[in-house]
């Protein structure tokens, strides 16, 4: 019977519908985490009879015909790109993209990574850095004896000091863009790469060609909504257990079938 094969595919979609859920509210807490959704795509169909097909018994055609579906199957996990609240912190060099785009960042491969998650810091070098201590594009020096440092939301890094009036201007960040942001490929430390789907990067200043601006002394929240996410979980496990009914129904007739005499 097919429909114990068909009931199989519904629940590993959704187990992973789960999954996905689950991560969501793992990373509720997570700067500038976009919430991730399963989506789903029925399988082939069998053609026991085409529709249009010629009727034997009296030439007419099948209006409809007969197709028996096999399943589902998972056709994409996709970002949902939605601006988190933004939450004041006061720090010198926390910053919140208010808008598109994304921070570039240097791998140690020199490979460059893209972030929203503006929680940076300096090294013992006074370059600013990631929280795992990756360079952010281009790379900017505070000098160790820099009293304070102000950013602009132009992306404009001022250093202010002791023996001087004026700021002295340090350096700009960039902001990158995309084409299909949903195309980049995560990469886990709130990190994304470049991908044949994303399109090649293109790099402007902030609040230019419809990229955001930089908010400094602000984080992005996540842009998780628990509520949400609560009332799908409980959509996908009774899901689940409808597909594991579906498989002791199916049982139960197998079982009747072989004690018939």
């Amino acid at each position: 019977m097919r429909a114990l094969k068909i009931a199989a595919t519904g629940m590993a979609a959704q187990q992973m519908r789960v999954e996905t859920i689950s991560n969501n509210l793992a990373n509720m807490s997570t700067t500038g985490y976009n919430t991730r959704r399963a989506e789903f795509a029925d399988l082939h169909y069998q053609q026991l009879a085409r529709a249009g097909t010629v009727n034997a018994t009296d030439g007419t055609l099948l209006p409809t015909g007969i197709q028996l579906g096999m399943g589902v199957r998972p056709s994409a996990v996709s970002v949902t790109l939605a601006q988190g609240s933004l939450s004041a912190t006061g720090g010198d060099l926390d910053l919140a993209i208010e808008g598109k785009g994304y921070l570039e960042v240097t791998l140690p491969s020199g490979q460059a990574a893209y972030t929203r998650d503006g929680a940076l810091k300096r090294s013992a070098d006074g370059l600013i850095v990631t929280s795992d201590g990756h360079p952010v594009g281009p790379e900017i020096t505070i000098p160790n004896d820099a009293r304070s440092v102000s950013i602009n939301a132009a992306g404009e890094v001022y250093a202010y000091f002791d023996d001087a009036i004026e700021a002295q201007l340090m350096g700009q960040f960039n902001i990158v863009g995309f084409t299909n942001p949903k195309g980049l490929e995560a990469m886990g430390s709130n990190l994304f790469v470049e991908t044949e789907a994303s399109g090649g990067a293109f790099v402007s200043t902030p609040g230019q060609d419809g990229l955001g601006t930089v908010r400094q002394g602000y984080l992005e929240d996540s842009s998780v909504d628990p509520v949400r996410e609560i009332t799908e979980l409980i959509e996908a496990q009774r899901g689940y257990e409808l597909n594991a009914k579906i498989i002791t129904a199916v049982d139960q007739m197998l079982s009747a079938t072989t004690q018939v005499r």
